[in-house]
């Protein structure tokens, strides 16, 4: 489903972030830009994202929301 019109995320774009390592919410929208235009779509981005990041936790057993992203510094060069 489609979290946020404005840049077009969706849900599973949210849990692939967490997935890939994304486990901060304002990471999250520096990554996908969402909720970061009209904000109606927060509370529901929130509410996945958290969900995203429950599943993490339960999935890898540790509180994904503690671990670090780790970017290559070639990406960051990029």
């Amino acid at each position: 489903m489609i979290v946020c019109l404005c840049h077009r995320v969706s849900d599973r774009d949210i849990r692939r972030n967490v997935a890939d390592g994304v486990h901060n919410f304002e990471v999250l929208q520096d990554e996908t830009q969402v909720a970061s235009a009209c904000g109606s779509c927060h509370d529901c981005a929130r509410d996945v994202f958290n969900e995203a990041l429950r599943h993490c936790a339960a999935s890898h057993g540790v509180t994904c929301a503690s671990s670090p992203r780790v970017i290559p510094i070639a990406q960051l060069a990029a």
